[in-house]
Protein backbone atom coordinates (compact mmCIF):
# COMPACT_ATOMS: atom_id res chain seq x y z
CA UNK A 1 0.00 0.00 0.00
CA UNK A 2 1.40 3.42 -1.12
CA UNK A 3 2.12 5.96 1.91
CA UNK A 4 0.08 9.04 1.44
CA UNK A 5 2.18 12.20 1.41
CA UNK A 6 2.18 15.08 3.54
CA UNK A 7 3.56 18.12 1.43
CA UNK A 8 3.87 22.13 3.19
CA UNK A 9 3.72 24.68 0.42
CA UNK A 10 5.49 27.84 0.17
CA UNK A 11 3.97 30.51 -1.95
CA UNK A 12 6.05 33.18 -2.43
CA UNK A 13 6.01 36.48 -3.46
CA UNK A 14 8.96 39.73 -3.41
CA UNK A 15 10.85 36.43 -1.86
CA UNK A 16 9.39 36.10 1.23
CA UNK A 17 6.49 32.68 2.08
CA UNK A 18 2.74 34.46 1.73
CA UNK A 19 -0.10 33.31 2.24
CA UNK A 20 -3.85 34.34 1.62
CA UNK A 21 -7.55 33.03 1.60
CA UNK A 22 -8.92 32.77 -1.58
CA UNK A 23 -6.01 33.31 -3.59
CA UNK A 24 -6.23 37.31 -2.04
CA UNK A 25 -5.65 39.44 0.92
CA UNK A 26 -1.62 37.97 1.09
CA UNK A 27 0.70 38.07 4.35
CA UNK A 28 3.54 37.28 5.24
CA UNK A 29 4.38 33.89 6.45
CA UNK A 30 8.24 34.04 6.78
CA UNK A 31 11.48 33.03 5.00
CA UNK A 32 10.93 30.16 2.75
CA UNK A 33 14.34 29.04 3.15
CA UNK A 34 14.40 28.24 7.19
CA UNK A 35 10.55 26.84 6.51
CA UNK A 36 11.89 24.77 4.26
CA UNK A 37 14.73 23.50 6.34
CA UNK A 38 11.92 23.19 9.33
CA UNK A 39 9.66 21.45 7.66
CA UNK A 40 12.29 18.84 5.91
CA UNK A 41 13.50 18.22 9.47
CA UNK A 42 9.87 17.53 10.87
CA UNK A 43 9.35 14.82 8.20
CA UNK A 44 7.54 16.64 5.59
CA UNK A 45 7.15 14.00 2.56
CA UNK A 46 8.02 16.89 -0.26
CA UNK A 47 8.47 20.44 -0.33
CA UNK A 48 6.30 22.15 -3.20
CA UNK A 49 7.80 26.14 -4.26
CA UNK A 50 5.74 28.33 -5.77
CA UNK A 51 6.39 31.33 -7.59
CA UNK A 52 3.02 32.97 -7.51
CA UNK A 53 3.62 36.21 -9.41
CA UNK A 54 6.01 35.03 -11.81
CA UNK A 55 3.60 34.60 -14.63
CA UNK A 56 1.53 37.94 -13.58
CA UNK A 57 4.98 39.92 -13.84
CA UNK A 58 6.03 37.69 -17.04
CA UNK A 59 9.04 36.67 -15.72
CA UNK A 60 10.99 33.61 -14.67
CA UNK A 61 11.44 31.52 -10.94
CA UNK A 62 13.69 33.17 -8.76
CA UNK A 63 16.05 31.20 -9.35
CA UNK A 64 19.07 31.79 -6.19
CA UNK A 65 15.78 31.46 -3.92
CA UNK A 66 15.40 27.99 -5.64
CA UNK A 67 18.91 27.10 -4.88
CA UNK A 68 19.09 28.37 -1.28
CA UNK A 69 16.14 26.17 -0.09
CA UNK A 70 17.12 23.23 -2.02
CA UNK A 71 20.31 23.40 -0.42
CA UNK A 72 18.65 23.34 2.66
CA UNK A 73 16.07 20.55 2.34
CA UNK A 74 16.52 16.47 1.63
CA UNK A 75 13.20 15.56 0.31
CA UNK A 76 11.94 16.05 -3.28
CA UNK A 77 11.09 19.25 -4.14
CA UNK A 78 8.97 20.82 -6.86
CA UNK A 79 9.37 24.35 -8.05
CA UNK A 80 6.44 26.27 -9.96
CA UNK A 81 6.26 29.53 -11.57
CA UNK A 82 6.99 31.33 -14.53
CA UNK A 83 7.79 27.87 -16.50
CA UNK A 84 7.45 28.26 -20.34
CA UNK A 85 10.45 26.33 -22.27
CA UNK A 86 12.70 23.13 -21.51
CA UNK A 87 15.13 25.67 -20.81
CA UNK A 88 13.50 27.15 -18.06
CA UNK A 89 13.37 23.49 -16.36
CA UNK A 90 16.38 22.77 -17.08
CA UNK A 91 17.83 25.78 -15.10
CA UNK A 92 15.53 24.50 -11.81
CA UNK A 93 16.77 21.00 -11.97
CA UNK A 94 20.15 22.47 -12.36
CA UNK A 95 19.40 24.76 -9.12
CA UNK A 96 18.33 21.74 -6.92
CA UNK A 97 14.29 21.04 -8.06
CA UNK A 98 13.57 17.23 -8.32
CA UNK A 99 10.04 18.30 -10.50
CA UNK A 100 8.69 21.33 -11.69
CA UNK A 101 5.09 22.42 -11.72
CA UNK A 102 3.27 24.15 -14.83
CA UNK A 103 -0.28 26.18 -14.93
CA UNK A 104 -1.24 29.10 -17.21
CA UNK A 105 1.89 28.46 -20.19
CA UNK A 106 1.02 24.88 -20.14
CA UNK A 107 -2.74 25.63 -20.40
CA UNK A 108 -1.94 28.25 -22.92
CA UNK A 109 0.21 25.45 -24.88
CA UNK A 110 -0.21 22.20 -23.67
CA UNK A 111 2.27 20.67 -26.39
CA UNK A 112 4.43 22.19 -23.29
CA UNK A 113 3.69 19.26 -21.04
CA UNK A 114 4.74 16.69 -24.13
CA UNK A 115 7.93 18.43 -24.60
CA UNK A 116 9.30 18.54 -20.80
CA UNK A 117 7.70 14.86 -20.58
CA UNK A 118 9.87 13.62 -23.16
CA UNK A 119 13.03 15.63 -22.47
CA UNK A 120 12.87 14.73 -18.69
CA UNK A 121 10.27 12.30 -17.76
CA UNK A 122 6.48 12.24 -16.79
CA UNK A 123 7.00 11.81 -13.44
CA UNK A 124 9.38 15.32 -13.16
CA UNK A 125 6.26 17.21 -14.70
CA UNK A 126 3.41 18.64 -12.25
CA UNK A 127 0.48 19.76 -14.12
CA UNK A 128 -1.04 22.31 -11.57
CA UNK A 129 -4.83 23.29 -11.49
CA UNK A 130 -6.10 26.16 -10.08
CA UNK A 131 -10.17 25.35 -10.05
CA UNK A 132 -13.20 27.17 -8.80
CA UNK A 133 -16.73 25.88 -8.57
CA UNK A 134 -19.33 28.01 -10.34
CA UNK A 135 -22.98 28.62 -9.67
CA UNK A 136 -23.76 26.19 -12.50
CA UNK A 137 -22.29 23.47 -9.91
CA UNK A 138 -19.09 23.17 -12.43
CA UNK A 139 -15.80 23.03 -11.17
CA UNK A 140 -13.81 25.71 -14.01
CA UNK A 141 -10.12 26.40 -14.75
CA UNK A 142 -8.41 29.44 -13.85
CA UNK A 143 -5.34 30.91 -14.98
CA UNK A 144 -2.64 34.04 -14.05
CA UNK A 145 -2.71 33.04 -10.40
CA UNK A 146 -6.31 32.58 -10.01
CA UNK A 147 -6.91 35.96 -12.10
CA UNK A 148 -8.41 34.81 -15.05
CA UNK A 149 -11.08 32.42 -15.37
CA UNK A 150 -11.79 30.14 -18.61
CA UNK A 151 -14.57 27.57 -19.70
CA UNK A 152 -12.57 24.76 -19.53
CA UNK A 153 -13.85 21.98 -17.09
CA UNK A 154 -11.40 21.57 -14.70
CA UNK A 155 -11.36 17.54 -15.39
CA UNK A 156 -11.43 17.62 -18.85
CA UNK A 157 -8.41 19.90 -18.95
CA UNK A 158 -6.74 17.28 -15.83
CA UNK A 159 -7.78 14.32 -18.39
CA UNK A 160 -6.30 16.44 -21.07
CA UNK A 161 -2.76 16.89 -19.60
CA UNK A 162 -2.25 13.48 -18.39
CA UNK A 163 -2.29 12.14 -21.54
CA UNK A 164 -0.20 14.99 -23.07
CA UNK A 165 2.46 13.45 -20.24
CA UNK A 166 1.98 14.94 -16.71
CA UNK A 167 2.93 12.71 -14.04
CA UNK A 168 1.13 14.16 -11.35
CA UNK A 169 -1.80 17.10 -10.76
CA UNK A 170 -1.59 19.50 -8.13
CA UNK A 171 -5.20 20.16 -7.94
CA UNK A 172 -5.85 23.83 -5.94
CA UNK A 173 -9.66 24.74 -5.26
CA UNK A 174 -9.74 28.26 -5.02
CA UNK A 175 -13.41 27.77 -3.08
CA UNK A 176 -11.26 26.95 -0.36
CA UNK A 177 -8.14 27.79 -0.31
CA UNK A 178 -6.74 29.59 3.19
CA UNK A 179 -10.71 28.82 4.42
CA UNK A 180 -9.14 25.93 6.73
CA UNK A 181 -12.62 24.30 6.57
CA UNK A 182 -11.92 21.21 4.54
CA UNK A 183 -10.77 20.25 1.29
CA UNK A 184 -12.56 20.13 -1.97
CA UNK A 185 -13.35 16.54 -1.44
CA UNK A 186 -15.87 16.01 -4.79
CA UNK A 187 -13.54 17.00 -7.16
CA UNK A 188 -10.40 15.52 -5.86
CA UNK A 189 -12.13 12.55 -5.51
CA UNK A 190 -13.18 12.77 -9.61
CA UNK A 191 -9.66 12.90 -10.36
CA UNK A 192 -8.29 10.60 -7.65
CA UNK A 193 -10.41 7.96 -8.70
CA UNK A 194 -10.25 8.74 -12.98
CA UNK A 195 -6.91 9.21 -13.72
CA UNK A 196 -3.73 6.97 -13.61
CA UNK A 197 -1.61 9.64 -11.55
CA UNK A 198 -1.40 10.80 -7.99
CA UNK A 199 -3.58 13.54 -7.53
CA UNK A 200 -2.43 16.04 -4.62
CA UNK A 201 -5.33 17.95 -2.67
CA UNK A 202 -4.62 21.84 -2.12
CA UNK A 203 -6.75 24.29 -0.15
CA UNK A 204 -8.45 24.25 3.02
CA UNK A 205 -6.84 22.27 5.37
CA UNK A 206 -7.55 23.36 8.66
CA UNK A 207 -7.75 20.70 11.06
CA UNK A 208 -5.99 17.01 11.03
CA UNK A 209 -9.76 15.65 10.67
CA UNK A 210 -9.34 17.85 7.03
CA UNK A 211 -6.25 15.24 6.04
CA UNK A 212 -8.34 12.26 7.03
CA UNK A 213 -11.02 13.00 4.80
CA UNK A 214 -9.27 13.87 1.63
CA UNK A 215 -7.06 10.53 1.71
CA UNK A 216 -10.57 8.12 2.50
CA UNK A 217 -13.20 10.06 1.16
CA UNK A 218 -11.38 11.74 -2.06
CA UNK A 219 -8.64 9.13 -2.48
CA UNK A 220 -6.38 11.53 -2.71
CA UNK A 221 -2.50 10.81 -3.03
CA UNK A 222 -0.74 13.65 -1.14
CA UNK A 223 -2.63 16.57 0.73
CA UNK A 224 -0.46 19.88 0.59
CA UNK A 225 -1.12 22.77 3.02
CA UNK A 226 0.91 26.55 4.25
CA UNK A 227 -0.71 28.47 6.71
CA UNK A 228 -1.80 25.40 9.38
CA UNK A 229 2.06 24.85 9.00
CA UNK A 230 3.38 28.11 8.66
CA UNK A 231 1.26 29.47 11.54
CA UNK A 232 2.24 26.70 13.64
CA UNK A 233 -1.24 25.66 13.94
CA UNK A 234 -0.55 21.75 13.14
CA UNK A 235 2.92 20.22 13.35
CA UNK A 236 3.77 17.37 10.51
CA UNK A 237 4.73 15.14 13.29
CA UNK A 238 1.48 15.39 15.46
CA UNK A 239 -0.59 15.13 11.79
CA UNK A 240 1.05 12.05 10.85
CA UNK A 241 0.56 10.42 14.06
CA UNK A 242 -2.66 11.09 13.86
CA UNK A 243 -3.72 9.83 10.17
CA UNK A 244 -1.22 6.55 11.51
CA UNK A 245 -3.78 5.92 14.25
CA UNK A 246 -6.65 6.99 11.48
CA UNK A 247 -5.44 3.74 9.74
CA UNK A 248 -3.96 5.76 7.05
CA UNK A 249 -0.49 4.98 5.59
CA UNK A 250 1.70 7.28 6.00
CA UNK A 251 5.70 7.73 6.26
CA UNK A 252 7.29 8.05 9.79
Amino acid sequence: MLTKRIIPCLDIKDGRTVKGTNFVDLRDAGDPVELGALYAKQGADELVFLDITATVEKRKTLIDLVNRVAHNVNIPFTVGGGISSVEDVNSLLQNGADKISVNTAAFKRPSLINELSKEFGSQCVVLAIDTKKEEDGEWYVYLNGGRLKTDTKCFDWARQGVEAGAGEILLTSMNHDGTKAGFALDITRQLATSLPVPVIASGGGGSMNHFVDVFKEAKADAALAASIFHFKEIGIPELKDYLANSNISVRR
